[in-house]
């Protein structure tokens, strides 16, 4: 009777009601999902009825509050996009030009060897070096863009004196083989060291005198550090070691070079993992900026101690030990440093040669550590299994990684566009932060805003029509009810069942 005595106006002042409510909660859960990262509906269910139906919340307060401590403290006042000097480049001559002879690609882009230009003249160059002909020379050399017109005048540098630097262009960009750089640098070294001993006593003496120093330095830690490097390639890797340590006792200030991560990857090299531990001790710190380097090598040890042993079936089952906890913990650390390097550890996505600079954070410095480390995580017994079976975990436990940071300052919104400058886009599509999926009610709010709106509009246009579907659909769907409470009457007792319909 109640369904007989229903107007079609009443079907389309209910769908309408229906799609109009429908539609504020999915904007409402639009704008909490944009500010909060998260969904509305879901979070009170699994804050508040959660625990009423019995659940446990495995968030822990005091790890959240330490994560916020350590967020605030990692938010420093640097530029987001600032670009670094790539520790591991490569040497030009020997390997990025012979890649191009064989390919007939260019593995670096424009703007990359300007920024190595740049770096040139501020780490190689000062204001006195007008006073001698050779400096005077290879001042002009480094701002020169011909390839040979600057190893040209390097040999004519080299003509009027034993200059380190012009030594340093001729290894870096004429040698074809680490052998023949290696030759150069230590003929730089040389020379290199005789500058220096002049210089630091009559770095007192003045303005002009402190700058050629700064200069003479430089260049002596450059051309060690490259020596360590060429030792390393050609698999003296001990000796490497023993060259790095011994250039950071000695210049233990000059940390723009990043010589640790060059040492880390040595000792990595020699399974030497104490070491590595020791290292990363002292420059794993909050004070110091961070690396894919630094963040990947932690979750790296940590999962050694436990990975030879790891099964995702078995931990489903029993749940995570406290190391298998600590080695997850480190790899979500460095997941949400840098996303891009996973897909390059678990060969997702072709390697190419690293640029000279990096962006920490970005697809560049992703390619540089994947490129040297990968043999690295091979190495060890079911590090990968472990890393493709958690890191895709990371982007649950960020809120919203465009506007919020976690464990780190928040993700830079122009990294991409820098990246696509550092990176040869022509043959490597670059790498973007991973997007955050929408939540599950918002899909679900968006549906059925539009399922109600479809129905009132139809209900609108065809009342008589949708009057009789609706009646249909009702009809079928308290048909179950209606049988079972016929069911009941047959049962029961009339006299019974009127007692209490009566109550």
């Amino acid at each position: 009777m109640f369904l007989n005595t229903l107007t079609p106006k009443f079907y389309v002042a209910l769908t309408g009601t229906s799609s109009l409510i429908s539609g504020l909660i999915l904007i409402f859960e639009w704008w909490y999902f944009r500010k909060y990262g998260t969904s509305f509906i879901e979070q009170v269910s699994v804050s508040h009825l959660r625990p009423l139906l019995g659940g446990v919340d495995n968030s822990s307060p005091t790890n959240s509050n330490s994560s916020n401590g350590d967020a605030d403290s990692n938010r420093q006042s640097v530029s987001e996009c600032k670009v670094w000097r790539n520790p591991l480049n490569l040497f030009r001559g020997a390997e990025y030009n012979r890649y191009t002879w064989v390919t007939g690609r260019e593995p670096l882009t424009y703007y990359d060897m300007n920024l190595s230009a740049q770096d040139h003249q501020t780490f190689f160059t000062c204001d006195s070096d007008h006073l001698r002909p050779a400096d005077a020379i290879m001042q002009k050399a480094w701002r020169e863009r011909n390839p040979q017109a600057r190893i040209s005048a390097a040999h004519e540098a080299l003509e009027l004196e034993d200059c380190a630097t012009a030594y340093i262009l001729l290894a870096e960009e004429e040698a074809t083989t680490i052998v023949e750089a290696e030759k150069l640098f230590k003929q730089a070294v040389k020379a290199g060291e005789g500058c220096y001993r002049r210089s630091q006593h009559l770095q007192h003496h003045g303005a002009q005198y402190e700058a050629q120093h700064r200069r003479d330095t430089n260049v002596l830690v450059y051309i060690k550090r490259r020596l360590a490097m060429c030792s390393r390639k050609l698999g003296r890797t001990r000796e490497a070691v023993k060259m790095m340590r011994d250039l950071m006792k000695e210049f233990p200030l000059l940390s723009m070079f990043n010589i640790h991560e060059n040492l880390l990857e040595s000792l990595l090299e020699l399974q030497n993992y104490a070491d590595v531990q020791a290292v990363l001790a002292k420059y794993d710190d909050i004070s110091l900026p961070k690396s894919a380097t630094i963040c990947y090598t932690a979750a790296l040890l940590k999962a050694r101690a436990v990975s030879d042993k790891f099964s995702p079936e078995a931990a489903s089952r029993r749940g995570l030990s406290t190391a298998e906890m600590n080695a997850v913990e480190a790899i979500h650390r460095a997941v949400e440093f840098n996303p891009h390097v996973p897909k390059y550890l678990l060969e997702m996505k072709s390697l190419i040669l690293p640029p000279e600079h990096i962006l920490k954070r970005g697809d560049s410095e992703a390619i540089a550590y994947a490129f040297f480390h990968l043999q690295h995580w091979k190495r060890v017994e079911g590090a990968l299994n472990l890393l493709h079976c958690t890191w895709e975990g990371t982007f649950r436990m960020i809120p919203y990684p465009l506007e919020k940071g976690h464990l780190f300052y928040p993700y830079p919104i122009c990294t991409e566009t820098a990246d696509r400058e550092l990176l040869p886009t022509v043959f490597h599509e670059v790498s973007v932060y991973p997007k955050k999926e929408l939540p599950f009610f918002i899909l679900f709010t968006a549906g059925l805003c539009s399922f109600t709106a479809m129905l009132a509009l139809l209900t609108h246009q065809f009342p008589e029509l949708m009057g009789v579907f609706a009646k249909a659909f009702l009809s079928t769907l308290f048909a179950p009810l209606n049988f079972i409470m016929e069911k009941v009457e047959s049962i029961l007792p009339s006299s019974l069942w009127h007692q209490l319909t009566r109550i």
